[in-house]
Formats: C-alpha cells, sequence, structure tokens
C-alpha cells in the first residue's frame, strides 16, 4: 500500500489534542476589526473543537497527526 498524503491546507489549520479530538483556530479574526464588538474579538482569540461530526473527515485528510 502506498503511503497517505496528508491535506496540507488542514495540517495548518487543525491540531490534535491528546484526547484525539482536532483544535481549530476561531473565525473573523483577519481584519474589519473596527466594528466587531471587543467581547467578540476577545472570545474568538481561544482555540474552538471541531464537532464530531466533522471529526472523521479529518481524520482521512490527516492520517499522520
Amino acid at each position: 500500500m502506498p503511503k497517505i498524503k496528508t491535506h496540507r491546507a488542514a495540517a495548518k489549520r487543525f491540531r490534535k489534542t491528546a484526547s484525539g479530538k482536532y483544535k481549530a483556530g476561531s473565525a473573523n479574526r483577519s481584519h474589519i476589526l473596527t466594528k466587531k464588538a471587543t467581547k467578540t474579538k476577545r472570545e474568538a482569540r481561544a482555540g474552538q473543537i471541531v464537532r464530531k461530526e466533522d471529526s472523521g473527515r479529518l481524520d482521512r485528510m490527516l492520517p499522520y497527526l
């Protein structure tokens, strides 16, 4: 069997936690921040856990993480 290639775009956006879940950064943090509330920007600093419905896709894209 040949080796499976890692989806490089996904590898740059997601990290696997010790429990096997995937962690991702929050959206809406790149530009047009002046009109967004301070609370929204502060909460977006923290990473988010990917939902279990999407974890199967990430398992296929990131076979060696």
